[in-house]
């Protein structure tokens, strides 16, 4: 039987940043799909909303509940793999870096992933966590079934052809249609990537992004606020040999700059904001370049150790740079102090009703601040840029968009609701979140 207990000695939930937390009146840490489903019945009867919330890493409240948390925590492993069909049938709640390290061990991998692995492989998929791709999309893109667990305990197997209509919707389902319990992947033999990382000026870059992007399988590029400086990144599938970075120097990049010394340097930012310019021109012209083969797990992702706040949306990908610039030409003329790097990465043209690259070829651009750091005012001017520009925000991170603007920029998102009010007509799995960005 699942794992329930009731409020007194239930713990308050917290997301990673630190930035939204709920006490629950019930929670549940069912271990198969059937106490999914009885879990369900349970809080529906007892008039309590049900939501399920992975490892936290949204930045938005579209995990939190005063009714029911379902902690997927028991729900993890590999169910099967089909090497004839090549997928991999895997429970919700494995995390993302469990189930890279055991594909790699069975001679496997996922096609593109992204930057970080500590996310449930729901959690990730429901909010549409993407890398960066010229053919490969996000990580929802690569589901080819899902079993999903309605609003009346009714269990649904989803995929092209068994249910086709959910799984149009389901594999980004914002966790507004049921509760996901297994999902099955395509993958692929475990291969190479080569990786070049190298510093480049922010002009060059921009002048240069179509090319980079044409000519790279996987390109992203990071520019530093107060700077003219960017680092770009560029993987593509290698025969080889393998030529990890040495113990040494990912410790040295991975962990002692990327993490340790990011973490004062942020912490300084923060107490005293007049030094991030010039500590931002130092980090920036201090990075070197760097090339190194891996496998793509280990390419693919990297730490994040020092904790912030995001906001992140999708563009129609020919507009990305125009937008990248006026954010540039927005921070040099305010007074603001930017500590983080501005993310740009890109997707293909995806059909998933909600996916932030659905129907149209996009970039990404995506802004953070250190924890604890205000972030309204940078977050406020950044978004003003992303909606004149027709951009989609990403469901799991900071954005003030409601169901008015969102019906404008998705073309299927009636699709989706009529999905919703036929499988969740009483708002089961809803919260306030999901009522700002579905509607009722």
């Amino acid at each position: 039987m699942s794992t329930v207990s009731r409020r007194g000695a239930i713990r308050p939930w917290r997301n990673w940043a630190g930035t939204v937390s709920v006490r629950p009146t019930r929670e549940a840490s069912p271990a198969s799909t059937e106490e999914v489903a009885e879990a369900i019945r349970r809080a529906a009867e007892d008039g309590l909303r049900v939501k399920t919330a992975g490892a936290g890493h949204s930045f938005t409240a579209i995990a939190a509940t005063d009714g029911l948390l379902i902690r997927p925590d028991l729900l993890t492993g590999i169910r099967s793999i089909d090497r004839v069909a090549m997928t991999v049938t895997v429970a919700s709640g494995t995390p993302l870096k469990r189930l890279n390290v055991a594909l790699a061990r069975e001679g496997l991998s996922l096609a593109n992933m992204g930057d970080i692995m500590d996310q449930t492989i729901a959690g990730a998929t429901s909010t549409g966590t993407h890398g960066t791709g010229r053919d490969s999309a996000s990580i929802a893109a690569q589901i080819t079934a899902l079993e999903l667990v309605t609003a009346d305990g009714t269990v649904l197997n989803c995929s092209a052809t068994r249910n086709p209509d959910v799984f149009a919707v389901s594999r980004l389902g914002l966790g507004a249609l049921g509760v996901v319990t297994t999902i099955t992947l395509a993958v692929e033999p475990l291969f190479l990537l080569r990786a070049r990382e190298e510093p480049m000026a922010f002009d060059r870059v921009l002048a240069e992004f179509d090319e980079l992007h044409a000519e790279n399988e996987h390109f992203e590029f990071y520019w530093f606020p107060h700077t003219d400086n960017c680092v770009t990144k560029r993987n593509n599938r290698s025969a080889g040999p393998s030529d990890p970075p040495g113990a040494v120097g990912s410790w040295i990049d991975d962990e002692l700059l990327s993490n340790g010394l990011f973490q004062v340097v942020n912490s300084l930012g923060r107490a005293v904001p007049a030094t991030i310019p010039t500590i931002s021109k130092l980090c920036s012209r201090a990075l070197s370049a760097r090339t190194y083969t891996d496998i793509p797990y280990k390419v693919f992702t990297s730490p994040r150790r020092v904790r912030f706040v995001e906001m992140e949306y999708a563009l129609p990908r020919e507009a990305a740079l125009a937008a990248l610039r006026e954010v540039k030409a927005m921070v040099e003329r305010s007074p603001l102090k930017i500590s983080f790097p501005v993310e740009v990465r890109t997707a293909p043209a995806d059909d998933i009703a909600l996916s932030t690259a659905a129907d149209r070829e996009s970039a990404y651009l995506a802004v953070h601040l250190y924890r604890g750091t205000p972030h309204r005012s940078y977050f406020t001017a950044v978004e003003r840029i992303m909606t004149a520009h027709g951009g989609r925000p990403h469901w799991g991170k900071v954005h003030t968009r409601d169901a008015a603007y969102l019906a404008e920029v998705y073309p299927r998102f009636a699709e989706f609701t009529a999905v919703r009010d036929r499988l969740d007509p009483g708002r089961l799995f809803g919260n306030d979140y999901l009522r700002r960005v579905l509607g009722e």
